[in-house]
């Protein structure tokens, strides 16, 4: 995007902010120059892994001022949620989200504790007893929000691809991919995929709006055909699947952790199409945390890429999320990798702060 084109975009903005419907509420803030601009509210944030207090520096150092955290083993009481966020908040930090520690994104066949999505009982239940437990102590700490994953194929990809600079690019193609592995999981459909995900729902979501804790899933990344992959029928891989999922339950506290890439994953046309799923999602107040993560390539076929490469423009994604007023944290993620970066950091140190150098460019303008 060049400077006309985004003047012209910021302009155009201003106008579509007095629209109906649009659900920005803040109030114009006038500034020096005596124009009327419209603060942003979204920040910078992380989800990286652990949360000692040297990460926390390197959080800090790198402009993060708001992360999902991550309790140690024993640590989901909530005097040790309490002391987690309290340690958080020595080094300028807010605790703003945690994971359910048995919901993450891996897949069935090495992970141990997959009761919910595979149906099972008594075993299911005690996992959702478990998972209402940690909406409480949620609360008790003061934590406001928790992400999880309904998955059981994990994050699919086919062999990495060359990047920029000696980097590695995490890839997909599905036309590279063995379909017929099977898993421990069997054969499910999507009948049974929705019946699974719907159990667990009505049975937490009400603790989450009694406790008030926001509950943010994770897309199926990526999205496979509609018969399924690998047995397993991924029913949030697709726009349709997350409008049905947001609808199941319906309150303020079930939502998204809107990756993104993996929402350009199932789309055809990413650039221009993510800004009507944005609008969708943001305009109903559905997305409690963003995976700011490009791609180049389309469903089916794409690389995740540096943000700054992919097909999407990731200034007009910051304005359409600026439009829908979104007020929570956006985090770089699944960054490309380098064998001199074998933690991530560098990667990650400009993921935060091409994402901070956007939100002030956002902020710069009505």
């Amino acid at each position: 995007m060049n400077r006309r084109e985004f003047v012209s975009l910021t302009g155009g903005l201003a106008g579509a902010l007095s629209l109906p419907g649009c659900g920005v509420t803040q109030t114009p803030i006038p500034p020096s120059d005596g124009k009327l601009r419209r603060r942003a509210r979204m920040t910078v944030g992380t989800q990286r892994s652990p949360t000692t207090d040297e990460m926390l520096m390197y959080f800090r150092r790198h402009g993060v001022e708001h992360v999902c955290g991550y309790p140690e083993a024993d640590g989901w009481t909530g005097s040790r949620l309490q002391q987690l966020r309290e340690r958080c908040e020595t080094y300028g930090v807010a605790l703003d989200m945690v994971q359910f520690p048995f919901m993450s994104s891996s897949h069935v066949d090495r992970a141990t504790r997959k009761a919910i999505m595979l149906g099972q009982n008594p075993e299911r239940q005690r996992e959702i007893d478990e998972a209402c437990d940690i909406i409480k102590q949620c609360a008790e700490a003061g934590i406001p929000a928790i992400k999880y994953n309904l998955s059981l194929l994990g994050v699919l990809r086919t062999e990495p691809t060359p990047g920029r600079g000696g980097t590695s690019y995490s890839t997909w193609r599905l036309a590279d991919a063995d379909p017929d592995t099977r898993t421990r999981a069997g054969e499910i459909s999507a009948d049974e995929m929705w019946e699974r995900i719907t159990y667990f729902l009505e049975r937490v979501i009400p603790v989450a709006q009694e406790y008030d804790i926001r509950l943010a899933c994770h897309p199926h990344d990526p999205g496979v055909p509609p018969e399924g992959f690998h047995g397993v029928a991924r029913v949030l891989g697709t726009i349709w699947g997350l409008k049905r999922f947001v609808e199941i339950e319906e309150n303020s506290h079930h939502g998204l952790n809107l990756c993104l890439g993996t929402t350009a994953e199932m789309l055809q046309n990413p650039a221009e199409e993510i800004h009507d799923v944005i609008r969708y999602f943001g305009s109903r107040q559905k997305i409690f945390n963003i995976h700011f993560r490009n791609i180049r390539g389309r469903r089916d076929d794409f690389q995740e890429v540096f943000p700054d490469e992919g097909d999407m423009d990731m200034l007009r994604v910051m304005m359409t999320l600026k439009e829908v007023d979104y007020p929570y944290m956006v985090m770089p993620d699944h960054m490309p990798r380098h064998p001199d970066d074998v933690n991530g950091r560098q990667a990650f140190a400009f993921g935060y702060g091409y994402i901070k150098g956007l939100i002030q460019a956002v902020d710069a303008v009505a």
